[in-house]
């Protein structure tokens, strides 16, 4: 099975300093057929202008990841964190019982654009963490980088889920698959560029296929192209 999600059917808002696309039912944008893919739950294409961004807010009993594609995003929350978010970092916060945080763009100059992405958690109330690691591109370029993973694996940020995350930066031409163990599914997002999904089904910036009752997937980069790879329960 293939679910295709283009770019251009995604929920969208639009609030003046936010651009927000959604491939799943997110805030006001509820579709019954897109609530998520197991365990993950959002993946929101955002972008903040200079200035913006979002004032202190809760969240609980969810692993969020947060990708940056342009630009850098401030982060500071109730646990003690503060940082700046670049290209090639990934940021993981596990809200768990409960934990307060608030994101701005950085620069009262360039917009930031990056991903926000949600995994349900395999438990609830745990305690509230965070990390963040750099991914540069040449330790992602030609390959599935783990990025995140429930046991830390690789120099990966740890998720409370059986679910790994994996990015990937491709030069045109170039081929990385995925072997996919029994009872487990795929999720392809693509960043930005062009890839073939297999032999005939081509993704764009924005769009995005879930797999299942596969063996395992096969990318191949019509562009240039970065993507990032879920591989869930």
């Amino acid at each position: 099975m293939i679910l295709l999600r283009r770019a251009n059917e995604r929920g969208h808002a639009q609030h003046g300093w936010l651009d927000s696309h959604h491939t799943f039912s997110f805030a006001d944008y509820h579709d019954p057929q897109w609530m998520g893919f197991g365990p993950l739950r959002v993946i929101n294409e955002d972008r903040v202008a200079p200035g913006g961004g979002f004032a202190p807010h809760r969240h609980a009993n969810m692993e969020i990841l947060s990708y940056v594609i342009e630009g850098g995003l401030q982060h500071r929350d109730s646990i003690g964190n503060g940082s700046v978010i670049v290209p090639g970092d990934v940021q993981m916060m596990s809200a768990g019982s409960g934990i307060e945080h608030s994101e701005f763009n950085a620069s009262k100059e360039t917009p930031v654009h990056f991903l926000q992405i949600w995994i349900q958690p395999d438990r609830i109330n745990a305690s509230p963490r965070y990390a963040q690691e750099n991914y540069p591109v040449d330790v992602r370029h030609g390959v599935l980088k783990l990025v995140a993973s429930p046991d830390g694996a690789e120099g990966s940020l740890p998720i409370r889920q059986d679910a790994r995350v994996f990015a990937t930066v491709l030069s045109a031409g170039q081929l990385v698959s995925h072997a996919l163990g029994e009872g487990r599914r795929a999720w392809v997002q693509v960043v930005r560029g062009r890839l073939r999904l297999g032999e005939d089904i081509v993704l764009d910036e924005g769009d995005a296929a879930g797999l299942a009752d596969r063996s395992g997937l096969d990318l191949h980069a019509a562009s240039e192209c970065e993507a990032l790879v879920f591989d869930l329960p």
